[in-house]
């Protein structure tokens, strides 16, 4: 399997992030420099990677790319705030209303590999500041599910979309959920368990 991973952005020392440096020397996952993408890479891969600093304007005019890769049974994992969907189905990014520290409160509501023994609680906090997780959420789209929720109302900031015409999207509507918390073995594993589940190794 290969996991496409889109760097919208250029570490210092121009090698992938660090949580993924030893996927990518296994050939699990191929970086790509997001300025230097084109339709063609979205062929012959099983999952997709994108940063909370995808430039999703730009990133349109790979929707048909996207489109047939979802389609053929691919998984797409998304960070950030959905603002520009590049496919049907998928909803505008909502954020909290003048959010107090209870508003940023983490609760699991559904159980998902990528995240099965792991604390969320534990992923509230950088450095005891709140918020580095998300401040909002992605709508549901009909038929997704929520894995964990936000706020004393739960809203959906984590989910999973099985979409009817293939393909799978797991949503996460902040920075990338393996850079927060601060155990550095958690993020590791939840970086390892993330291209794992983006190329087919884990169950939806």
């Amino acid at each position: 399997m290969t996991v496409l991973l889109i760097q919208s952005q250029y570490p210092s020392d121009g090698m992938a992030p660090s949580p993924f440096e030893g996927a990518v020397a296994e050939g699990r996952v191929r970086p790509v420099r997001e300025l230097s993408l084109h339709k063609e890479d979205f062929e012959a891969i099983s999952g997709l990677i994108t940063t909370m600093h995808l430039d999703q304007i730009g990133f349109r005019r790979f929707a048909d790319a996207v489109t047939a890769f979802l389609s053929g049974g691919g998984r797409w994992i998304f960070n950030g705030h959905m603002l520009r969907p590049p496919i049907g189905g998928l909803g505008l990014y909502r954020r909290l209303e003048s959010p107090k520290r209870g508003d940023f409160a983490l609760s699991r509501l559904c159980r998902h590999p990528i995240f099965d023994g792991i604390d969320q609680k534990t992923l509230e906090t950088n450095h005891g500041v709140a918020g580095f997780y998300g401040r909002g959420y992605n709508p549901l789209p009909d038929e997704a599910v929520a894995i964990n929720g936000i706020g004393p109302d739960n809203h959906p900031i984590d989910w999973v979309w099985q979409r009817p015409e293939g393909g799978a999207i797991l949503s996460h509507a902040g920075n990338e959920f393996w850079g927060c918390g601060d155990d550095a073995a958690t993020k590791q594993r939840l970086a390892d368990r993330a291209v794992a589940w983006a190329g087919g190794e884990l169950a939806t």
